[in-house]
């Protein structure tokens, strides 16, 4: 079966993994872009994002960036990381964050109270908007993938409520040398070794840490 995996995902030292106040002009909150430095300076998230061959960052942090998009066949997305639209879609104007040709090239399925008409994009990306939970998410997502495996972007609550469930196989979550004060705390409630998992790999680059969480086999 193919593995529901958590990549990239940013926190400060103090454990936030976004700002507060996450509005159209902050999407990750006020102070939340200072998390990301290390992936902005990758050749992957130079092409990946920016579309372009920049990004001079080989070593740690261009492996952790890459290991990313390895083998991933669909996505899972909160709301909130789809875009800044609260409540019933007034329209089907908003896109997205990314234009017409987003990031991920695969299916995406965002989770939602709100249904909404699949959304087609250019490079391959659909987005699907599921209403009837995590679980329905990540089986249409499996199914999507066609054995690889499924990414779980986040944001913050929607990585809590896949853990509560033991759900995530395997996350790689980077440590940035900055601090937020207050925001949205990744680990906040959540008893990572009760649940059965354990800290397996970690690496330091200059500008964050590296860490990988797995989840153990007979849990």
């Amino acid at each position: 079966m193919s593995r529901l995996r958590v990549e990239s995902f940013t926190i400060s030292l103090d454990g936030f993994g976004a700002g507060p106040n996450q509005d159209i002009d902050n999407p990750l909150g006020v102070g939340g872009t200072s998390l990301h430095g290390w992936a902005w300076s990758t050749r992957t998230f130079h092409r990946a994002v920016i579309g372009d061959e920049g990004g001079a960052t080989e070593g740690i942090d261009e492996e952790y960036a890459a290991r990313g998009f390895r083998n991933i066949g669909a996505w899972i997305l909160g709301r909130n990381m789809f875009g800044p639209v609260r409540g019933p879609w007034p329209d089907e104007s908003w896109r997205g964050w990314w234009g017409e040709n987003p990031v991920y090239h695969v299916p995406v399925f965002v989770l939602t109270h709100h249904a909404r008409p699949p959304l087609v994009m250019e490079g391959g990306t659909t987005f699907h908007f599921v209403t009837d939970g995590i679980v329905a998410a990540l089986d249409r997502a499996r199914e999507a993938a066609g054995g690889m495996d499924v990414r779980l972007g986040g944001g913050v609550d929607v990585i809590r409520q896949y853990l509560r469930q033991q759900l995530i196989d395997e996350m790689h979550v980077a440590i940035s040398p900055v601090l937020l004060g207050s925001g949205e705390r990744l680990f906040e409630d959540v008893d990572l070794p009760a649940l059965g998992y354990a800290c397996t790999r970690h690496a330091a680059s200059p500008l964050a840490t590296h860490v990988v969480i797995d989840r153990r086999a007979d849990r």
